[in-house]
Order: structure tokens, then sequence, then C-alpha cells
């Protein structure tokens, strides 16, 4: 085994650390001793050089542009699978076969009622509220249903509960929401469809009339749910992770990460991407707000193109583009000044020297913020539909970390810049 060297420059002390090597990816400086051996801290805010965990779910090299779930490239599985399948290769770490899936989607289909009460938890709810708000009261409330006193979530047994009520649920409650916010009778689902069918029956049906979305529809969602399945250790999933650390209730944990993902930072990029369309107004002010995001003195920025993590391409922008074009082409409605904006602004961004040498080509949020606009739902439901495709992300990683025999409680460590110790004044004499 490799191994490196760390001077102290205090002590001139040199101290070994062992560099481990994954599968893919940079190699590992191994500093779980790192205290121990030298008595300091590593100081690096926000993780960006620190491998919190050993996983073996998902990788990405930014670089190249490459995002593998279980070792299977992002491109094929969203272009051959549909999202249960894909839910299935997250959880267990091979894709089924024919048993193996119908058993899997039986098991959530029979899940996806909710409990009576819990439908009366929506009216204590403000009409206006946002559905993250509510989506997070309610997951957060389905620990009361499924309490540690009755399942061991240690278990095989235990975690399987988890993983398939949150799958099964997530859809109904999310769709719930919707309707709530609406002032709409809420729409129980219909087992005779597909994940994604039914997700969009719950949201769009009503009780004077049924809703069939059409094909274009029901495989730029489930796409876009394949899409957005799990993406490493980002913000929510670290979320979950740290909150399933000390054993909390995974119903618990999964609203946390609802929670972290409400972020505008994280998941509300998509969002943004409709309120900068609303911005540019129409095609005629494109080039103004291009040359506007082309001047680092200027605060505008053009939402959905580029992206932290892919340095050279979003390899899921690629699949959902196409999806999101047959969704487009088959539409008419009230959206479409807004919709053919963003179409111009693509073509335009894709032929410009400076977005082509900059490599800001649009990005998976782009084109799920145009999918979701042209699906009919408002802006305040697209962070809902990500949490909805994370879920199983969430969970995956979750089942992975408790399931590790040397698993920890998540305790970061800090560089303290407060006042030293200090003596304490009687309260009469202080000035």
């Amino acid at each position: 085994m490799k191994k490196i060297k760390i001077l102290n420059p205090d002590n001139n002390k040199t101290y070994n650390f062992n560099i481990i090597k994954g599968s893919c990816g940079p190699d590992v400086v191994d500093l779980t001793s790192f205290y121990e051996k030298t008595g300091m801290f590593v100081y690096d805010p926000g993780f960006t050089s620190t491998a919190s965990c050993s996983s073996e779910i998902t990788y990405i090299d930014g670089e190249k542009g490459i995002l593998l779930h279980r070792g299977y490239e992002i491109e094929e599985l969203a272009e051959n699978s549909d999202y249960p399948e894909v839910c299935y290769l997250l959880l267990n770490g091979d894709l089924p076969n024919k048993n193996e899936k119908d058993k899997f989607i039986q098991t959530l289909t029979n899940h996806t009622m909710l409990h009576e009460q819990i439908l009366r938890f929506y009216s204590g709810f403000r009409r206006d509220s946002h559905p993250m708000a509510v989506v997070v009261g309610i997951v957060g409330a389905l620990s009361s249903f499924y309490p540690e006193k009755i399942y061991d979530f240690s278990s095989n047994e235990g975690k399987w509960v988890a993983v398939t009520r949150l799958l099964a649920k997530l859809p109904t409650m999310a769709a719930m929401a919707y309707k709530y916010s609406l002032g709409q009778p809420f729409i129980y689902p219909k087992n005779e469809l597909s994940y994604s069918e039914n997700f969009l029956h719950m949201l769009f049906s009503t009780p004077c009339g049924d809703y069939s979305p059409s094909k274009a529809k029901i495989d730029a969602l489930d796409k876009l749910l394949i899409l957005h399945a799990d993406h490493e250790q980002n913000a929510s999933t670290s979320t979950v992770k740290i909150a399933g650390s000390s054993g909390a209730n995974p119903f618990a944990c999964v609203a946390a990460g609802v929670a972290s993902l409400w972020g505008p930072a994280h998941g509300g990029a998509n969002e943004s991407v409709i309120q900068m369309l609303r911005l540019i107004g129409n095609e005629n002010n494109i080039n103004k707000y291009i040359k506007k995001a082309k001047d680092k003195k200027d605060s505008f920025r053009l939402m959905g193109f580029g992206h932290r993590v892919y340095k050279n391409y979003d390899p899921r922008a690629n699949v959902l583009r196409k999806y999101c074009h047959r969704l487009l082409n088959e539409i008419d409605n009230n959206n479409i000044p807004l919709l053919k904006l963003a179409n111009k602004l693509e073509e335009i961004a894709l032929s410009d020297d400076y977005f082509i040498k900059k490599k800001l080509y649009p990005n998976v949020d782009f084109y799920s913020g145009i999918i979701l606009k042209a699906l009919g739902l408002p802006e305040s439901m697209f962070t809902v539909i990500f949490a909805v495709a994370r879920t199983v992300g969430w969970i995956s990683q979750w089942k992975e970390m408790i399931g590790m025999e040397k698993s920890k409680i998540s305790r970061p460590r800090q560089l303290y810049t407060g006042k030293a110790k200090r003596d304490f004044i009687d309260i009469n004499d202080r000035k």
C-alpha cells in the first residue's frame, strides 16, 4: 500500500498515512488517524477535497462528464430502463431479471396508498404553504406510522420496509401537496398504471374527468426521474446520511434530505431557469442578456448552463434534451412563448464561441425546468418532483451506510476562531 508523508514544521516530525485506491477516480489519503498522530485537524470548508465515506453506488468524473450507477453509464440506463428498474439497481447493486423486477414493482404498487389519518395532516398547513414545506412535514410524519419500537431498521426486513414505503408513497404525498395548494380533491393512485404514469395521474386528474397523459409526457417524466435518482455525496444525500448515522428513523432522515434539497443552491436550479426566461421576456432580448452574462462585472448569470461538478458537459443533459424536445413538439398551450424562448436561447448559446470555449453547455436543470413547465406544473412544484426522484438515492445511500460494520456517527470538527478563555465578571462590575 502506498503512503504519503506529512511534515509538521512546528516539531519537525514526519507522519505516514496510507493512500487508498478506489475502483475509479482519485486516490484517497486515509486521515482517520490524523488527529491521533498529529494533534491537528484537517481544514476543508464545504468538504470539497474530503471523501466522507466509501460507497459502491454512484461514481462521477466531472472532468470527463461521466456518471455511473453501479458501473452503468447514466445515458445507457436512461435510454434502456425505466425508473423502478434504476431504483432496483441502486438499491441492490445489479439490474433485476424479469421476475425480480415484476416482484419489486408489485411491492411498490401495494404500498402507494397513504394511511387515511395522514390525509388529515394536510389540512393543518396554510393553503398557500410551499409544497416543499408540506412534503417535509408529511414525510417526517411517516416516522410516527413506522416507529422504531415496531420496526428494527437495522435488520434487512426493517430496511426494506423503509425503502419500499418511501419509494411507493413519495409520489402520492407529492401529488397531494400539489392538489392541496390548488384546493382540489386528492386523487388516489391507480395501481394498474406505471410508476410515472400513476404520478402524472395523481397530479393532474380530477374527479370530474380522467387524465390520460401522452407517451411523450410519461417518457419525459420517467427519464427526468432516472436522471435525478442519485448524484453521489451531494448536500441532501450527506444530510440524510449524517442524520442516519445517529440511528434516527429513516423517514425522519429523508425528511431532513427534503429540507436540504429545498435550498436554492441545491434543488432550486431548475426553478431559476424559468425565472430567468421570464426576466429575458422575449427572443429580441436574448442577445442583450447573453452580453450581460459575458460581462464579469454584471451580476446576471444564465441559469441552467454549466455545472459545478461537470467541467466538460452534464451527461444527463444530452439524454433529457431529446425527451424535452419531443415533449415541446407535442404541446400547444399558453406557456408556448416561454418554451419557444427557451428553445431559441439554447440554440444561440450552443453556437456561441464564448459558451463553447467556456464549456457552458445546457445542464440537466435547464431541460428539467422546461419539461416540468411544459407538463403544466408551477415552479413551486419543481423541487418536489426532484425530491421524489432523489428519494431512491437517499435511501440507497442510507441503506448502504447502516449496513457497514464500522459505521460511525458523523462528527465534523472545526477551526475555532472565537475568544480564548476569559474570566467571569460579576454583573455589577461589568462596564
